[in-house]
């Protein structure tokens, strides 16, 4: 059945009010059962809940279920993508109620992300496993920098937000219309949480939030690609996110240091312990990606022989910032 624009715009409004409605009940048992206490580490100063991330959750996969019953969405990997992130929810829920080893953790995103790369592509040839263990590792480590990343009031649903608009409406440019509304509905019940979670923040997104939001972008990213289309403009979009994550951990890594242990050495940390309020780290990161990552990931999918440029310049611009700002007083670091 055919989606109209209309139909979608109610579609999107629904998820953004459900998900403000369901993050507030999300806090209520958070404030019992995940409370976020703080420590030297943390850039927040007074207990609060975690596990925010469970609202986004449950409202797209709750939608996403209904899509696929009801034949809207109607691609043969419609419930593999679905489970692959539902499962990677459970196990960000797990972790928080109960903290796992990191290297157990690891294990269990690898199988989840393989099970699902697995159905979608199904390698056949050497050149395929190349690909299929690229992608791979591309999923893992958006599932792991998203969870890094999540670590200031607004932040992460602010990313979310943007790269869910701007990616659904490039899948639409490109003709890929269940690929869009997945994405319009992770942007839309982002911005429901986004009430809660702004500065300050009343209920954080915990690693059930960032597991599925950095799960749900894997999956789209590959999904596209899948589909016959250059998924550069998912890597643009990120791009912000993916800079600083990256180079963090490469510095970290070049230090010695414990580079998978907590710290405050990203670039967004280091910009609120130099006093900017997190609001406006939030807010930086969100002109950053209408002002650079949107229109080249426009230009990429416009003139595809561009696209890898275009990622370039897109990834150029963060990481000379994330230089200028890890120039500064070395803050605490582990």
């Amino acid at each position: 059945m055919a989606m109209t624009t209309g139909w979608m715009l109610g579609l999107c409004a629904l998820a953004a009010s459900l998900a403000w409605m369901t993050t507030a009940l999300v806090r209520r048992w958070a404030m019992r059962a995940v409370l976020d206490v703080p420590n030297e580490r943390s850039l927040h100063v007074i207990p609060t809940p975690r596990g925010g991330g469970l609202a986004i959750a449950i409202v797209v996969l709750g939608f996403e279920a209904w899509l696929l019953l009801t034949g809207r969405i109607q691609v043969p990997w419609g419930w593999a993508a679905w489970c692959a992130c539902a499962l990677l929810a459970c196990l960000g829920l797990r972790d928080d109620l109960r903290p796992m080893s990191a290297p157990l953790r690891f294990v269990a995103q690898l199988v989840i992300c393989g099970g699902w790369l697995w159905i979608l592509l199904e390698p056949a040839s050497l050149l395929a496993w190349g690909g299929w263990v690229l992608q791979w590792l591309v999923m893992v480590w958006l599932i792991n920098l998203y969870n890094f990343m999540d670590g200031s009031d607004g932040l992460a649903g602010t990313q979310a937000l943007l790269t869910g608009l701007g990616g659904g409406l490039l899948a639409l440019f490109v003709g890929e219309t269940d690929i869009a509304v997945m994405a319009l509905l992770t942007a839309c019940a982002s911005l429901g949480f986004l009430f809660w979670n702004w500065q300050p923040a009343r209920i954080f997104l915990g690693d059930v939030g960032s597991y599925f939001l950095g799960g749900q972008f894997g999956v789209l990213l590959t999904a596209t690609r899948a589909e016959g289309h250059d998924a550069f403009f998912w890597l643009i979009l990120l791009g912000p996110f993916i800079v600083d994550a990256t180079l963090t951990l490469l510095r970290r890594m070049l230090r010695g240091e414990r580079w998978y242990g907590a710290h405050r050495t990203h670039a967004y940390q280091r910009l609120v312990q130099a006093g900017y309020g997190h609001a406006h780290v939030a807010l930086c990161f969100a002109l950053l990606g209408l002002c650079c990552s949107l229109p080249l990931a426009v230009a990429a999918t416009r003139w595809p022989s561009l696209a890898l440029p275009c990622l370039l310049l897109a990834w150029s611009l963060p990481a000379g910032l994330w230089w200028r700002v890890i120039r500064g007083k070395e803050p605490l670091s582990g």
